[in-house]
Order: structure tokens, then sequence, then C-alpha cells
């Protein structure tokens, strides 16, 4: 595939699958996911606990190897498309430069033998960008200063700092060798209100600075709709909707994401506010049934849902829903 950065999508997702063997059999962590994103925007992934998000994020950027699929990387240079799941060892490794992830806990992720300034210098020495000590020193404090880190903690370590300047450092970390895409796993979910405030203000700021291009994942839709400009809904290992936040918002499509939706707090004692209870269990991802995955607990659901299972089609302009019953309920 070729042709113009501006033209293509950053990324393209066909058909990515993950499965995971059990005693039981195969786990279905991802079953056949595909979308794309341009270059600069923000796609945010949201879904409950388990419905294989996080796997998603590791499997884009090859953190785990996937089962079947492919996730294509634009070269903007060449305007070529570079499979990032086929590719050999020393090929992944420069796309590593390319393709970063901020991890949920910042603590779990950084060594605590390490210090602030030799957590920064990690990436930078591993892959031999400055061997110089006075732009490795140029380069760690420039970092800092980005990502908001007095000079002063450069010798301090993981654990003498709040989860926001762990946070900071995981995102410096990341940003170390220019990258151009990177998975933003629940980045705030382990912080305080005010501190995740801070880190979504930075997150933005550096994108409209150095033009990143983010797959946020988080299961608050909250949070989520703040910083992304379309939204994907998964459920038990598939995209069960897709479009940009405004209209998610508004035209709810499918009854998950209105579930979802509707469990969302509003902070007004008068406001009328509807909570849909999703009752029944998540079907086994071990042997998903055939059928939509949602039917079991679905309030809309008959016979039409129980003959093959939904695929992710265009139910409005850019609005895409797996759904069989879309717009009939």
């Amino acid at each position: 595939m070729s042709g113009s950065a501006e033209a293509n999508p950053y990324i393209i997702v066909e058909g990515l699958k993950k499965y995971f063997p059990t005693k039981a059999g195969m786990l279905h962590a991802v079953d056949g996911v595909s979308f794309s994103v341009m270059k600069g925007e923000t796609l945010g992934l949201v879904g409950e606990s388990g419905c294989g998000k996080s796997t998603l994020g590791r499997c884009l950027i090859r953190l785990l190897p996937s089962t079947s699929g492919s996730v294509l990387l634009l070269d903007e240079k060449s305007g070529e498309y570079t499979d990032v799941t086929k590719v050999g060892k020393s090929t992944m490794k420069a796309l590593r430069k390319r393709v970063q992830i901020v991890f949920q806990d910042p603590y779990s992720c950084l060594n605590p033998r390490l210090s602030v300034w030799e957590l920064i210098a990690e990436p930078l020495i591993v892959n031999g960008m400055y061997p110089d000590k006075n732009g490795m020193k140029a380069r760690i404090r420039e970092l800092m200063s980005i990502v908001g880190l007095a000079e002063r903690l450069e010798n301090s370590y993981p654990h003498e700092l709040d989860g926001g300047r762990r946070q900071r450092i995981g995102i410096a970390r990341s940003l170390a060798l220019n990258p151009e895409f990177i998975v933003l796993d629940e980045p705030v979910s382990a912080l305080d209100v005010c501190i995740q405030a801070q880190i979504l203000n930075l997150l933005n700021d550096l994108q409209s600075e150095f033009h990143y291009t983010y797959v946020f994942i988080s299961h608050n839709l909250s949070v989520v709709k703040h910083v992304s400009d379309r939204i994907a809904v998964m459920y038990l290992g598939k995209i069960v909707e897709l479009c940009g936040y405004k209209e998610l918002f508004a035209h709810p499509s499918h009854p998950y994401t209105q579930a979802l939706l509707s469990a969302i707090p509003v902070a007004k004692l008068d406001a009328r506010h509807d909570r849909i209870i999703l009752e029944g269990d998540v079907p086994s991802p071990v042997e998903p049934p055939e059928v939509c995955r949602f039917m079991g607990r679905c309030h809309y659901a008959n016979d039409a849902c129980g003959g093959i299972s939904p695929e992710l089609e265009e139910f409005l302009p850019a609005h895409f829903v797996a759904c069989h019953r879309a717009g009939n309920f």
C-alpha cells in the first residue's frame, strides 16, 4: 500500500486476533478487530475490565505477538506501510523508536533501583542516541522540562515521588526516542482526580506540539470524552461501536454503549438519570458464542439476534455499529 501521509491513515489494523492457550481451551482476548487511526489523531478505546483493551494496545506495538491479522504502520517519507506483526527482529528494533507505550501503573513499570535521571537515560543508552555526555545531559533535562519534572528531582527514586511525578517519568521515557505513535494504557486511572487533569492536559499539549498519534485506553468514558477525536467501544474482544466522540455521546447506537453512558455520574441533584442495569453474566472468552456476544445481557434482543455474529458496519456516516437491531429499538 502506498500514498501520501495526508490521504492515508497512519496506522491500519485489520482482523487482529490474540488468543491465549489455557487448560480449558483458547482464550479469545482480541477477536478480529479492525480500525484505523489518522496522523495526529487520538482514538479512545473503552470497555469494561477484561474486554481486551490492554491486550489490543500491546499487540499494536508488538509487546505481545498477535495470533493473526495485521498492524500496518505508515512510513511518512516513503508512503509505504510496514506490517508490525510480521517484521524481523532488526526491523522491529528500528520501529521501536517510532512506537511507544505509557503503562497504567506508574510505579510497577519503573525500576525502583534507578534514579529519575537513570530511568530517563535508559532508553537513550540502550539505543545509542547520545554517545557524548553533554548531549545526553541536555536531552534528559529537556525531557524533564517537557513533562514538568523539576531538575531537583533528577537524583530522586520512584518511591520518593507521588503518583503524578512517577507517571511523568513514564511519559518522559516514552518520549525519549521521539516516537510518532503512543499507546496510553489507562495512564491516569491510578492517580488522584486533580493529578489526572494535569496529566491529561500534559498529553494534549504534547500532542499539539509534536503531532503524536495516540490510542488512549480507559474504562472511564468521562476521561476519554475529553481527550479523544473518535471512540471505539470494546466488548469481549470485539469492537461494537466506533465513531466521533460527539456522535457517540449524542447518538449511542449499541445497547452496550448506552449502558456504559448511563453509568457516568451526573453532578446535579435534580438531574434525571436513568441507569441501564445489565443483567446476566459475560460469556466465557474461552468459548465465545457464535451469535451476538452481548445478546444474553441485552434488553432489546430478539430472534434476529440469534443468527450470525453481527459485523461492524457503517450505520450512519462515519458511525460504525456491530448490532443486528441498530436503529430499531
